[in-house]
């Protein structure tokens, strides 16, 4: 662990949103009737693809940083990410004044990797097939003094994520399922406490990628369960195991994990493309990928869905198409 284990409750989510007030983007919940009867339900898309930096992840940045002391903050802030995270610690941190120093896998998404530097922050390149980025993120926070900020496993990560379906929830009321995306936790994590308390009926079911379905063995197992690498279109899914602060909500507060292909996800950047004039990325579709496909069963339910983000290459995004 990179922290003590502090796991956060609603409470903590709701000083989250105090604090990012004003600086995280109150984002939109889109509609579809043809993504209604496709799905046989009525769906709720939080369109957090239009966050700042592109992501929910700015989130949880800003609250972690906003956390720290005065002092902490002059230090600066070092995190491992495979993009979103990194644009949107390197984001908060320099709006708050504070340096930032990323690690990222040397295949991250060019225009991720470009967005995190754009945004201010120095970036250490690692082989994620190879390298242990824990341990290079430790070893950098060590050295300069820097304070390590994972992009999942962190109560003010996660109490940050949880304003997503605090924001959902007080905007259209109850909800019979709520569907998030899981990568390392942190957002499904978050959400789940922010459902539980404020549709106490709601289910919660987290979305992985068919290839990295850690999660939901973990789940089944009742323990953490580490995996390989694995190879997704979903690169911001690719984790290989969920957070230790992450775990004890999900295994309390999340009532399933189901998993989607990569042919499902292509499938839905499309729709949501095409029919809803929206660019959601891979990772950004699971959610709605299980709400679409079936694999959720949404019929008569009103549904909330996370779209966790938009950052995706055009050259990508037109590659994933070609070869649908």
């Amino acid at each position: 662990m990179t922290v003590s284990l502090r796991v956060p409750t609603f409470e903590d989510v709701k000083v989250a949103a105090s604090r990012i007030s004003g600086e995280a983007h109150r984002t939109p919940v889109l509609t579809s009737r043809t993504a209604n009867a496709k799905a046989g339900g009525e769906l709720f898309f939080k369109a957090e693809n239009l966050q700042r930096a592109g992501a929910f992840k700015f989130r949880g940045a800003y609250n972690a940083v906003s956390a720290l002391s005065p002092e902490a903050r002059r230090k600066g802030v070092v995190a491992f990410s495979s993009g979103n995270h990194a644009q949107a610690l390197a984001y908060a941190a320099t709006l708050l004044g504070a340096p930032s120093v990323i690690v990222m896998p040397k295949d991250a998404p060019e225009i991720k990797i470009a967005a995190t530097r754009g945004y201010g922050a120095e970036v250490v390149f690692f082989d994620r097939y190879k390298d242990d980025r824990d341990a290079i993120a430790r070893s950098i926070s060590e050295e300069r003094g820097m304070s390590l900020i994972p992009p999942f496993d962190h109560p003010d990560i996660i109490a940050g994520q949880g304003t997503a379906a605090l924001e959902l929830i007080d905007e259209v009321g109850q909800l019979d399922i709520l569907i998030v995306p899981l990568g390392g936790g942190g957002l499904l994590a978050g959400c789940a406490l922010s459902a539980k308390a404020l549709s106490p009926g709601c289910r919660v079911i987290g979305v992985e990628p068919e290839a990295g379905n850690d999660g939901q063995r973990s789940l089944e197992k009742g323990e953490v369960v580490r995996i390989a690498p694995p190879k997704s279109i979903a690169d911001g899914a690719l984790t290989t195991y969920v957070g230790d602060h992450n775990f004890p909500i999900l295994q309390a507060k999340v009532d399933a994990i189901v998993t989607v292909s990569d042919a499902q996800l292509v499938s839905t950047m499309r729709f949501l493309a095409e029919r809803m004039k929206v660019i959601v990325e891979p990772t950004g579709c699971l959610g709605a990928a299980a709400a679409l496909n079936g694999v959720v069963d949404c019929a008569g339910k009103r549904v909330g869905i996370v779209l966790s983000g938009g950052n995706v290459d055009l050259k990508a995004l037109s590659g994933f198409f070609a070869d649908a």
